[in-house]
Order: C-alpha cells, then sequence, then structure tokens
C-alpha cells in the first residue's frame, strides 16, 4: 500500500507564496506519477499540477508561471511551489499518486486560503 501525508497549507495573503509538501511512503515502487489537485467549494476537483517518473510536467492553465511540482526522490517527497496567490486559489489541495496496476492513492488534503 501508498500512504500519502500532505502538509504546508494555511492562509496567505494575495500575492505571497507556500510551499505544499506530500510525503509519500509504503510501496512506492509501481507509482508512475504524481499530481496535485485541488477542490473549491462547490466546485469539481481539478488538477493543478503533474510530474511522471520521467520528470515531465504538466499544468493547468491557471497555474502556469506561477506553480511548480517538484519531486526529492531520496526524500520521498513532491512538492508543490505557489507563488503569486489568488483569493481564486483557494481550495483544498491533494496529493495523488498513480499507481500500476492498482487504484490511485490520494492524500488527506491541505486547506489553502488566500486572503487578506
Amino acid at each position: 500500500q501508498v500512504q500519502l501525508v500532505e502538509s504546508g497549507g494555511g492562509l496567505v495573503q494575495p500575492g505571497g507564496s507556500l510551499r505544499l509538501s506530500c510525503v509519500v511512503s509504503g510501496s512506492i515502487f509501481n507509482i508512475y506519477a504524481y499530481g496535485w489537485y485541488r477542490q473549491a467549494p462547490g466546485k469539481q476537483r481539478e488538477l493543478v499540477a503533474r510530474v511522471d517518473i520521467r520528470g515531465t510536467t504538466n499544468y493547468t492553465d491557471s497555474a502556469k508561471g506561477r506553480f511548480t511540482i517538484a519531486r526529492d526522490n531520496a526524500k520521498n517527497t513532491v512538492y508543490l511551489y505557489m507563488n503569486s496567490l489568488k483569493p481564486e486559489d483557494t481550495a483544498v489541495y491533494y496529493c495523488k499518486a498513480d499507481i500500476l496496476f492498482l487504484a490511485d492513492c490520494w492524500g488527506q488534503g491541505s486547506q489553502v486560503t488566500v486572503s487578506s
């Protein structure tokens, strides 16, 4: 089994920055990609950023140029660096692992609130 534990959310003013962390443990050898998703109140969960095992990244349009997804293999951690945050970035952010031959694994979520 795979476990994902997120941290790093909180309250930040518009224009500020946050770093989300997702520590991965368990049977990680079949993981072929990681993603950060978010869900705002009353909205569907959406993909924010994704990185595969080759290091290829992709971002939703609203995140391009402001957010960066990165992996630290030595620490089994996936990060989401968020800069120039806007109120519309307010959401619960989830880490997800795409696992070969098994169901995807989700973290518990981390609240990010952008407000003055």
